[in-house]
């Protein structure tokens, strides 16, 4: 499902180039929730936001189903993110001036008066525990609300893909194992997870967990 082939990025500092990511290779299958560890500053975010088709790799190419989406034009490259990628943030971006319900159907855009779209929100709603929280706003939820709120929004769509940046870094042990578990069963339905985190709990979720220092990918 997602492919990296020797890629590398790098950025331009004030003391010259700084090489975020070394020519890393892997791949993450359907039914694999792959866990990339590694303090911060090595490599990580950057690796998942080349992932998500966010940031284009200095070097080597990333495919999505077999599509390289930095040959594509951005409004195709959106329509595939669209469709193939759900991204969780620790941060969450929860639009502050939607309630829980208009949050998790953003993505839908206009098709989100549509039946099948409305009943898909209703079910996410009552799975992550959130129907006492429907109609409030972002500011009025807990930490472990917004980020559940934040990952039935990135799920609405169904994406075959889950790039996840620190999910559980700002959770509590009960909200973290709902976040993992809710990950953990999406791989076990056929679909693929890219997390990226420096939070141990993670680890006893994957079925493989990758170590990054200094931009490169050590075991």
């Amino acid at each position: 499902m997602l492919e990296f082939n020797n890629v590398s990025r790098t950025f331009r500092g004030p003391e010259g180039v700084v090489s975020a990511v070394k020519d890393a290779s892997f791949a993450v299958a359907s039914g694999e929730l792959v866990v990339v560890q590694g303090a911060s500053g090595s490599g990580k975010t950057t690796l998942l936001l080349m992932s998500g088709g966010l940031l284009k790799p200095s070097n080597g190419n990333v495919l999505i189903d077999g599509q390289n989406p930095y040959e594509l034009n951005p409004n195709r490259r959106s329509r595939l993110r669209a469709q193939k990628i759900g991204f969780v943030f620790q941060q969450f971006y929860l639009i502050p001036y939607l309630n829980v319900r208009d949050n998790i159907l953003a993505p839908a855009g206009a098709a989100n008066t549509r039946d099948d779209i409305k009943s898909r929100a209703a079910e996410l709603i009552q799975r992550f525990k959130l129907e006492h929280r429907a109609k409030h706003m972002p500011s009025q939820l807990s930490t472990g609300e917004r980020q559940r709120t934040a990952l039935a929004r990135a799920i609405l769509n169904q994406p075959s893909i889950i790039l996840a940046d620190e999910p559980t870094g700002n959770l509590d042990e009960k909200n973290a194992e709902i976040v993992l578990s809710y990950l953990t069963a999406s791989v076990e339905e056929g679909g693929a997870v890219l997390l990226v985190s420096h939070d141990a709990r993670t680890t006893k979720y994957a079925t493989r967990v990758l170590s990054m220092d200094g931009g490169e990918i050590v075991s």
